[in-house]
């Protein structure tokens, strides 16, 4: 009886932590807690998460109060 108790418990864990796991994905905010998961079990996966993030990160438009002129550039000095 005590062993049917475990595996009911250990049972009930896992489906909260898989519902879990795929609300984030969806969030997209699993990246800090899954990460580092991801790097050691499913390279290609982290590899594909850092990529998405560069690319996001270069295609987001500037933020109102962003001062583009800041910075080296051409005709800036450094």
């Amino acid at each position: 009886m005590e062993l049917l108790i475990t595996a009911g418990i250990a049972a009930a864990l896992l489906g909260t932590l898989w519902r879990f796991a795929g609300w984030a994905r969806r969030k997209g905010i699993g990246g800090g807690v899954m990460g580092p998961i991801d790097e050691a079990w499913h390279p290609s996966a982290d590899r594909f998460r850092r990529e998405t993030a560069v690319h996001e990160q270069r295609v987001l438009p500037p933020r109102p109060g962003d001062d583009l002129t800041e910075g080296p550039g051409p005709g800036r000095e450094s």
